[in-house]
């Protein structure tokens, strides 16, 4: 509903007034708000290859072979994505989806896997995953998840 008021004001539901946000911004500027991924993998190429791949398109990348090497580091440091295996030795990729939950509840979370099962995939979602890609990938699919979840947590930061 237009209340004609306000040029801002896209509609009223309930108690809650919903405004319009200007979220237009140039790729240099997206860029420079430094979002930052964590990767998670056992293999040591996929690790490599996707922080080549995300830091040519301007985002600051960490990776990790262990899952206790990487809870380590996000209990020191906020991650605003979290890209992830399931099936590791040691600390699973569930867990530490889990612990990422616990110590930074805004982290977004991609889950990467080569058991990809609807059963995998319910585990990964309840534990706070919110998206589920089996491998093999491509980069580039992966590239545009992290650059739509990107966008996600900058329109959440504007709010």
């Amino acid at each position: 509903m237009q209340t004609g008021r306000d040029d801002n004001i896209v509609g009223i539901f309930g108690p809650v007034l919903i405004k319009q946000i200007d979220c237009t911004i140039s790729w240099e500027e997206f860029v420079k708000e430094k979002y930052e991924i964590m990767v998670l993998d056992d293999e040591p190429i996929v690790c490599k290859r996707l922080q080549n791949h995300l830091q040519k398109k301007g985002f600051s990348v960490e990776t990790f072979i262990t899952g206790q090497e990487a809870m380590d580091r996000l209990a020191q440091h906020h991650f605003h994505i979290l890209i992830t295996d399931l099936k590791m030795s040691g600390a699973e990729g569930i867990e530490v989806i889990r612990f990422a939950g616990k110590h930074s509840h805004r982290i977004k979370t991609i889950v990467i896997s080569g058991f990809a099962t609807n059963e995998t995939a319910d585990e990964a979602f309840k534990a706070g995953a919110v998206e589920f890609i089996a491998k093999p990938f491509k980069l580039s699919q992966i590239r545009k998840l992290v650059e739509q979840l990107a966008a996600e947590i900058r329109l959440e930061n504007k709010l």
